[in-house]
């Protein structure tokens, strides 16, 4: 059995649908699970939803008629006739989501986000699969939260594999093409859960896991896996092969390659994962597997922007040693900061931080308590793996380097 996943870009209308079917029509719908994602920016819509729920309720129902009719207005384009049997479908998923909120008391955010967010993923497969079933590519829409069973860590929920190969084993039938949903779970007592970063992506691995499928295809509007983001770089090349250790490696330096946690259960049974384009659906793309080397063996670049840089020195000039350290990684962990790069010396700490969630101000009152602090805001991290000298050279040009970290195979640069 083969797993295919298609992201919000791949359905935002309903060329995206048409051209979904036409992928399909091309590479083979036998023996295929389908997991999709919701439409366009649908996503952020939902989370709208429930900030309003939150904060803003007469704005509630403007949110939640502003996707009504983003999805209305797509299924129109894809059925002629508005009496369509899918168009009450839909309603009453909408309708779903108006009553929870009407009903729930509940105060905890992750709670209502998940109940609610996760209509999109539901309304996006009932138009597919209503449409495919349509113009006679017969399939079975399945809900995944019947399948895909978790912990009640709402936002980003923990799979129980036992319940979830139980569930799956039982209810999916190898031999037909189904449509399911991406980043969705349930816990025990059937309350929607989701699954986090890159969720939907690791809905596929675990049901490919689960069926000992043969492969993984994640569809993007991409050749495949390039060795530097587009629209940072001008001369990017496509990687057409990478180990499951280098993908994971390029994902741990900040690569919106595929997330590590989509890799592990396709690793443990050696399931190879292909990125592929849904506009070229015939081209190559990239293979990710066991045992294979980098091809063509270039060098690989990834840049996190906005990042901070603080270099901490002691104002005694005694020693920053363990206990300094730890109390430096708490203060940091406290305040929310994502550490991407850590250099030390004797009397000196320098870290690179993503300062996502505003608090960098209260961190730097404390330390500057403690330490001599010199602070970089808007600095840009590069990293490159497999790095040579011509690479170093091209991004050292004309930029002032803050800090320079090189391992074997990687190098990182702190840029102003």
């Amino acid at each position: 059995m083969r797993i295919f996943k298609f992201g919000g870009a791949s359905v935002k209308d309903a060329n995206g649908v048409k051209n979904l079917v036409k992928v399909l029509e091309e590479v083979g719908h036998e023996n295929t699970l389908v997991v999709v994602s919701a439409m366009g920016k649908t996503t952020n819509a939902m989370e709208k939803i429930v900030n309003c729920y939150f904060s803003d309720e007469q704005e509630l129902n403007a949110a939640v008629q502003e996707v009504k009719e983003y999805h209305n207005g797509i299924l129109l384009d894809l059925f002629q006739n508005n009496q369509h049997p899918v168009f009450e479908k839909v309603k009453s998923l909408f309708d779903e989501v108006q009553g929870f909120l009407a009903r729930t008391k509940s105060p905890k955010h992750s709670f209502v986000y998940d109940q609610v967010v996760g209509y999109g993923e539901l309304v996006s497969t009932t138009i597919l699969s209503v449409y495919l079933n349509e113009i006679g590519i017969k399939n079975s829409w399945l809900d995944v939260r019947s399948y895909i069973k978790t912990n009640n860590n709402y936002r980003d929920a923990i799979v129980n594999w036992e319940k979830t190969q139980e569930c799956i084993s039982k209810g999916v039938d190898k031999k037909q093409l189904h449509i399911t949903q991406g980043f969705l779970g349930s816990d025990d007592n059937n309350f929607t859960t989701t699954l986090g970063r890159e969720g939907s992506d690791y809905t596929a691995a675990i049901f490919a896991y689960c069926l000992n499928a043969n492969s993984v295809t994640i569809w993007k509007d991409v050749p495949g896996v390039l060795n530097a983001d587009p629209r940072y770089f001008e001369e990017t090349q496509l990687l057409n092969q990478i180990s499951y250790r280098e993908a994971i490696e390029l994902a741990f330096y900040g690569a919106s390659v595929i997330h590590p946690k989509t890799l592990q259960p396709l690793q443990r049974k050696e399931i190879p994962l292909l990125v592929k384009s849904f506009i070229n659906p015939k081209g190559a793309g990239t293979t990710v597997g066991k045992g294979i080397t980098l091809e063509p063996h270039v060098p690989c670049y990834i840049i996190k922007k906005d990042q901070v840089l603080m270099k901490l020195s002691s104002l005694d000039f005694s020693f920053i040693v363990e206990n300094n350290i730890s109390e430096l990684f708490k203060m940091l962990h406290d305040h929310k900061m994502k550490v991407d790069l850590i250099q030390n010396s004797a009397i000196s700490f320098s870290v690179c931080v993503d300062n996502k969630f505003g608090r960098l101000q209260d961190l730097l009152n404390l330390l500057k308590s403690r330490f001599k602090v010199v602070c970089h805001e808007g600095v840009s991290l590069y990293t490159i793996r497999h790095f040579n000298s011509d690479a170093i050279a091209s991004l050292q040009n004309g930029k002032e380097i803050l800090l320079e970290q090189r391992a074997n195979s990687t190098v990182q640069l702190v840029v102003k």
